[in-house]
């Protein structure tokens, strides 16, 4: 039998490994509302009852997908995260909270646990009360919503600096904490490596407000960053040029520190398509994105063995070819309850040229609100399709969400594990 690595590695080869290889929690895109991850173990008896899961996202509220988890439900993927959180301060110092519906959670030690007085709970960056909030839990509430902090645009004093703010030389410490976290996950276990090193996300419009800066300058409002791709291009486009000179000059250091111990390394989350059909042109996504992706995929692939990783929701089939073209591997979530994104049609177009990394059941519908044997009979469906001549990687569409009954996961580990070993 291969070992993890070794089956995401063929996977990723286009060939067919030994069973379909998973991903359950290795991004920040292909995990667990924390209270499903809490439930999960409870239902598998892993835990006592009450025992907290922890928080290793602050911003989605994700739960940890810890060894004992991954070795159940036949996990081949660990992701190698950031030292800190979305809200700029670090993943440490965890500390007992209680989320609205009950469930017992470890956060970090800045993480901020006093609701206000209408029970909202409030983030602030790097954990500095100082600071205006940059982020909201509403009472009853199961993640946090982003807080704009926009600053009066000047239009004639627009400063490329300003939308530049987070983005520089990697420092000493997080370079270590790369090197050192890619060390420990490759000498415990034979587990393939997803990586989130960041700073390759052109326009991702969860970061364009930067809710880990205390004070953003530039342009933080979500409409007028939106507007501004149109009506101030050059701007943008400025932007994100220098962003990718930093990136790339990052990537070059990253390397050098943590080697090919990494499989995957996670490029960009901006999303480019909705539940109908793309909200770009493809002629949009070639004059403003694809220059930078292509920049970042072919400096990986000419110094690096890491295939590249490009998450974007929606309906995208229209631009898929463009964006195979800007040489990103692996595709994420493939959202096939969108228009156009029909599995076979996907496969059949693009399965010899891009892995398909998620797509394996849907997370709005199905999951959520199905019942068990039609789980089981969209999972087997999914992974004849996807796993035909390898390029697959078994995911959920896109994170699972809180609610989701934890039966229903159950019966998504069991149609995967029913897949790999052929007893049906």
């Amino acid at each position: 039998m291969l070992d993890s690595r070794e089956r995401v590695r063929l996977a990723l080869a286009h060939q067919e490994p030994d069973r379909i290889p998973v991903d359950f929690g290795a991004a920040p895109v292909t995990g667990s509302h924390v209270s499903i991850v809490h439930a999960l173990r409870q239902a598998l008896g892993l835990d006592e009852p009450g025992t907290p899961v922890k928080v290793v996202e602050s911003y989605q509220m994700l739960g940890e997908i810890a060894p004992d988890l991954m070795e159940l439900l036949g996990v081949d993927v660990v992701g190698l995260y950031a030292s800190r959180s979305f809200f700029g301060f670090k993943n440490e110092g965890w500390k007992p909270w209680t989320l609205f519906d009950g469930t017992p959670v470890l956060v970090p030690g800045a993480f901020n646990t006093e609701p206000e007085p209408n029970g909202d709970v409030l983030m602030y960056p790097e954990g500095d009360r100082s600071a205006p909030p940059s982020g909201r839990m509403p009472p009853g509430g199961y993640y946090f919503d982003t807080i704009v902090r926009q600053e009066p645009i000047d239009e004639n004093h627009l400063d490329i600096e300003d939308n530049l703010q987070e983005f520089g030389p990697i420092s000493d410490e997080e370079l270590e904490h790369f090197a050192t976290t890619a060390r420990k996950l490759r000498e415990e276990s034979d587990r393939a490596i997803l990586a989130n090193f960041g700073g390759t996300a052109f326009g991702d419009i969860a970061l364009v407000p930067a809710p880990w800066l205390k004070r953003p300058k530039g342009i933080r409002d979500i409409e007028e960053w939106y507007v501004s791709t149109v009506a101030r291009f050059d701007y943008v486009f400025e932007v994100f040029d220098r962003q990718c000179e930093i990136a790339l000059a990052n990537l070059a250091r990253i390397h050098d520190a943590v080697g090919d111990r990494v499989t995957a390394l996670f490029i960009t989350g901006t999303d480019f398509g909705t539940q109908d059909g793309p909200f770009i042109s493809p002629n949009a996504y070639r004059s403003l994105y694809q220059p930078f992706h292509r920049r970042v995929n072919d400096w990986i692939h000419q110094h690096t063995s890491w295939k590249t990783f490009i998450h974007s929701c929606g309906s995208i089939m229209a631009l898929l070819p463009d964006i195979v073209e800007a040489g990103f591997d692996i595709l994420n979530p493939v959202q096939c309850s969108a228009a156009n994104m029909d599995p076979q049609t996907l496969k059949e177009r693009f399965g010899d040229r891009v892995t398909f990394w998620g797509g394996g059941v849907d997370t709005q519908r199905t999951l959520p609100f199905g019942a068990p044997g039609q789980i089981r009979e969209e999972v087997l469906r999914r992974i004849e399709i996807f796993g035909a001549g390898g390029g697959f990687v078994f995911n959920t569409v896109h994170n699972v969400q809180a609610n989701t009954p934890p039966e229903n996961l159950v019966a998504l580990y069991e149609a995967v594990r029913e897949s790999r070993t052929g007893d049906r």
